[in-house]
């Protein structure tokens, strides 16, 4: 199914507004995250996660008042799915154990006769905590050095490894700040865990698949279109991939926001950041990867000129 057959879109043209666009994006991410911080979850942080249901909707506000004393610190509490549900978390070294029970006998004060049932318990050790964070952050890194020395080699071009790189960390760098702002709003879990960090590498092969078709093409209408201006090349690759690239993408977006939909509260974090990944991912490949592309080899053409 092609659903343009002959389309002649300049989409290099369009650069000047992506760039504005995509600018505009990344520096509310990068202010998010330096003046808000990073929503590391359980996995990163390290203590205590419970999910709790009630058989009756629970205040989360008066919720958080009353433990604040029995537990000796505010914990962070949020609605999880549903008015009848709460995700807590707390900083603390005493036994799991000990906490469920504790918290369980404050429920049954606060709110007697709404019977409550926990739903999920665990643990994660301060220093197992750090591990994992640097092992997140090792895994994002060596996935980018990996793209970057794959597409020198297959393109033979600096041009076009900077250019991926580019889009990719343009995808990630804003769905992390997305998930920075809506930490205290959203109606689900968007912390930062392992579920978050396998999102990020999923969306990094996203973006890469649909950057790397765009180049192929780039790469053999240059051997084909040998006296065609570059500009005009890009262009020309840019919109005889264009079907390919939105019906993929089209198809990839249904699938997993049937994930977000239906794939239960535990899913939902993860789903949430595939779908702004298969969004971001198209919109780089189609503005960002191809446009610094140009840009990167005028001024390569440039310096070798002097």
């Amino acid at each position: 199914m092609r659903w343009f057959e002959s389309p002649n879109f300049d989409f290099i043209k369009a650069h000047n507004i992506a760039y504005f666009f995509s600018g505009t994006l990344i520096v509310i991410s990068i202010v998010a995250i330096f003046t808000m911080g990073l929503n590391y979850g359980i996995d990163f942080r390290g203590g205590q996660e419970f999910v709790f249901e009630f058989q009756e909707p629970v205040d989360v506000v008066e919720i958080r008042s009353e433990l604040t004393e029995p537990l000796g610190s505010v914990p962070e509490i949020k609605l999880f799915g549903s008015d009848r549900e709460i995700l807590l978390r707390i900083d603390s070294e005493e036994d799991i154990t000990a906490t469920r029970e504790l918290l369980l006998a404050n429920f049954a004060l606060l709110y007697p006769g709404n019977e409550v049932t926990v739903q999920k318990t665990d643990l994660v050790g301060p220093r197992f905590a750090e591990d994992l964070r640097r092992g997140a952050i090792y895994s994002i890194i060596f996935a980018l050095a990996v793209v970057f020395i794959y597409i020198f080699i297959r393109f033979k071009g600096w041009y076009f490894s900077a250019g991926a790189i580019a889009a990719l960390a343009h995808d990630v760098l804003i769905v992390l700040g997305v998930f920075t702002i809506m930490a205290e709003i959203a109606p689900f879990d968007v912390s930062i865990d392992q579920a978050l960090i396998a999102a990020f590498l999923t969306i990094v092969g996203y973006s890469l698949n649909d950057t790397v078709v765009v180049f192929d093409r780039i790469r053999e209408n240059s051997i084909i279109y040998k006296t065609m201006n570059f500009k005009d090349m890009i262009n020309k690759s840019l919109n005889d991939t264009l079907s390919r690239t939105v019906v993929t993408s089209v198809t990839t977006l249904f699938v997993v926001s049937v994930l977000f939909i239906f794939g239960g509260e535990v899913l939902k974090g993860f789903a949430f950041a595939l779908v702004l990944g298969v969004i971001l991912g198209t919109y780089s490949s189609l503005f960002v990867a191809s446009a610094l592309v140009v840009e990167l080899q005028k001024r390569a053409l440039k310096a070798k000129a002097k």
